[in-house]
């Protein structure tokens, strides 16, 4: 495989940011865009220099010269557009939240293992090189077991009750928009599932979660205490803090470049790692290598974990009586 075939399925903001990551890749070809409207789709392929572009996600899906689909639709479709890359026998990388709930998770997971198809949510943050580091860090046992994780992602934006942000039919909310980056973390660090869940949040006048806050515990003897926003800005830090010292990722902790590791001996480092492209080109080159191996999900992000994520927030807004009007079942 010299070099892998994308097609990206809708035209939004993230879709933009993905195909500006590939251009980071010598071994990415971006060979097919997709939309629900000829137009939109010719307009994307046009800015991106896209050899095609379909009018329907069904057109994009069937044709033959893609090796793998991002999917870069709202959170409610991700399920639908995964499943019907399946059924065409392509490979995926679907934005996160990966689905709207667990149940749909597994379904997306099994219907793969049905087809032996390569399927990845697409958590940049994983990939990134400093992110590495710190696994590399916390493997090392350099601040000893990690027993607190405090991390937040909040951000303020245009009030539109219709938008992607705030409308329930669209699934919004702090928690799958955003929130989702601060669990992943914990589940990264901690590598199991939280015993308990405690969670509470405001809801905007839409009826989802404007600003939130929940604590993960898990055993033996550990917590995570994160916070979401789509009404407030935080500053967008993590830390991790073991019984040696701590991890202090600066912001913007989902996409890092530096780090600071205080160790209680009075030791401090500062590590710097900066990142070629926009940072979206790292989860596309991992789907490159897994493709080239032969493999069907990414030992950096299993479909196990993704899926362990997804009870989670189901767990959380199981606690706030959240569920979206698409869902059949929570």
């Amino acid at each position: 495989m010299k070099s892998v075939r994308w097609g990206i399925l809708a035209t939004g903001q993230i879709a933009r940011k993905f195909a500006e990551g590939l251009q980071a890749l010598p071994d990415a070809e971006l060979v097919a865009v997709g939309s629900r409207k000829l137009e939109t789709a010719k307009a994307f392929a046009e800015e991106y220099n896209i050899p095609r572009a379909y009018g329907s996600y069904a057109e994009l899906t069937g044709d033959p010269d893609i090796d793998v689909v991002y999917i870069a639709t709202p959170h409610p479709a991700h399920a639908q557009n995964t499943l019907q890359c399946i059924d065409a026998g392509k490979a995926v990388l679907c934005e996160k939240p990966f689905a709207l709930n667990a149940t749909q998770a597994r379904h997306m997971i099994q219907a793969a293992a049905e087809k032996n198809i390569f399927l990845m949510e697409a958590m940049w943050t994983r990939y990134i090189p400093l992110m590495l580091e710190i696994e590399n860090i916390l493997e090392q046992g350099t601040i000893g077991p990690p027993k607190m994780i405090h991390a937040d992602f909040g951000y303020s934006g245009d009030w539109e009750p219709d938008g992607r942000v705030l409308s329930p039919h669209l699934a919004g909310g702090a928690l799958l928009d955003v929130g989702i980056y601060a669990i992943s973390l914990a589940s990264m660090v901690y590598q199991r599932d939280p015993e308990k869940v405690a969670a509470l949040a405001h809801m905007a006048s839409t009826g989802v979660d404007e600003i939130s806050a929940f604590i993960l515990s898990y055993e033996p003897a550990a917590l995570a205490i994160l916070s979401c926003a789509v009404g407030a800005s935080t500053p967008g830090e993590a830390t991790i803090s073991g019984s040696k010292g701590y991890i202090k990722i600066h912001s913007p902790f989902w996409c890092p470049s530096k780090a600071t590791v205080s160790i209680d001996e009075g030791k401090t480092e500062t590590i710097e790692v900066p990142f070629e492209g926009n940072g979206y080109n790292y989860e596309a080159a991992e789907v490159h290598r897994c493709l080239r191996e032969g493999l069907t999900q990414s030992p950096k992000m299993p479909l196990e974990e993704t899926l362990r994520i997804m009870g989670t927030m189901d767990n959380i807004r199981k606690q706030w009586n959240l569920k979206y009007p698409m869902e059949h079942t929570l």
